[in-house]
């Protein structure tokens, strides 16, 4: 099997709100830029380009079509997306490098959730006939999981503020982040509930961002990245979309894809835990122990929608990049509590 490893990344600064359109071209312009200039690449060295975003987000038909002008009309390119995170279509990426194809790809997902009410637009994601003519939000969801956690004694209100403190802490070195600072878990528990039992600290931020990154395979990525991040597993696994048919107190997809892509012994994840109860539970499903969670402050510092998962994997590969951790984790999630999981494995060759 071929040797795959990520070799750039770039992202946007996370924002509650951009004046750009939903298209994401005057985001996706100054990123790939960026990933290509650090590289030393031009548009016409990627093999193939992949991205991840959503019509319903945009709230228009093949948005993502609108979106292939960052990339621009010359040189032709070979192009295909993902309506989900981006995180999906890095793996369609790597299949496309394992089989040979190609020897570099670009993969890139983008999120403009301020054009409309992010809450209501989630909801399209669920069962049509049972669950979405009620119109469930996803924070409302999320603090029913929260609230049978709790019950179950898995994890309490003060141990979900202190995620929420550590993710603040952490964020403090990352320039692109949308909420940092120092706080403390008392003052967090003071605040007002916004769906009993979750505060808005315990939820991710609505934010507008994108993310890239550039895959390579074998000596190009040799040549490209001084230490390149080799991915030495990639899996995802999905679980019942039906809240009745399956357990919300773990996340056997998570569990599973994490034993498949070879998670034992990393030193740093990077989690796509959209509320502090999550990033609680796959730490247990994912069996992490005590090690480096999100030290970039992760999406509870700011949650690109259809970017998120694929940032949290350029952020883990930036450890191995720097030479401060030799195994990684990312992660990315899709559909309702933790539906969909994606594991990415990364290790560093010296």
């Amino acid at each position: 099997m071929r040797d795959i490893a990520v070799v750039g990344f770039a992202q946007t600064p996370c924002v509650r709100e951009t004046d750009g359109t939903t298209n994401g071209v005057e985001m996706l312009v100054p990123i790939f830029h960026e990933v290509l200039g650090s590289l030393g690449l031009t548009k016409s060295d990627i093999g193939f380009w992949c991205s991840g975003s959503s019509d319903y987000l945009a709230g228009r038909a093949f948005s993502f079509v609108s979106a292939v002008d960052a990339i621009g009309a010359f040189p032709p390119i070979m192009e295909s997306h993902v309506e989900m995170d981006a995180a999906w279509a890095l793996y369609e990426a790597w299949v496309k490098l394992l089989c040979g194809e190609v020897d570099t790809a670009l993969v890139y997902g983008f999120g403009k959730s301020s054009a409309g009410q992010l809450r209501r637009v989630m909801a399209m994601q669920l069962d049509p006939y049972v669950v979405t003519p009620l119109w469930p939000d996803s924070i409302g969801l999320a603090g029913i999981q929260a609230r049978m956690g709790i019950e179950a004694g898995l994890w309490d209100e003060r141990a979900m503020a202190s995620v929420a403190a550590q993710s603040r802490a952490a964020a403090l070195a990352n320039p692109l982040a949308q909420l940092s600072g120092t706080v403390g878990v008392d003052e967090l528990l003071a605040e007002d509930y916004v769906a009993d039992p979750l505060r808005r600290h315990d939820c991710a931020p609505i934010t507008d961002g994108a993310a890239t990154i550039v895959l390579a395979a074998g000596d190009r990525a040799r040549e490209l990245c001084e230490r390149p991040a080799w991915i030495t597993g990639f899996e995802h696994r999905v679980d019942s979309p039906s809240f009745g048919a399956r357990d919300l107190l773990t996340s056997p997809s998570a569990v599973a894809a994490g034993k498949a892509a070879g998670a034992e012994g990393v030193e740093v994840a990077e989690l796509h835990a959209p509320f502090t109860h999550q990033e609680i539970l796959l730490r247990q499903a994912l069996g992490l122990g005590d090690i480096s969670v999100n030290p970039s402050g992760g999406v509870l510092a700011g949650n690109p929608m259809f970017a998120a998962g694929l940032a949290r994997i350029g952020e883990a590969a930036r450890r191995v990049h720097d030479g401060s951790a030799s195994k990684v984790l990312g992660h990315a999630t899709s559909g309702p509590l933790l539906q969909q999981n994606l594991v990415c494995v990364m290790e560093g060759r010296d």
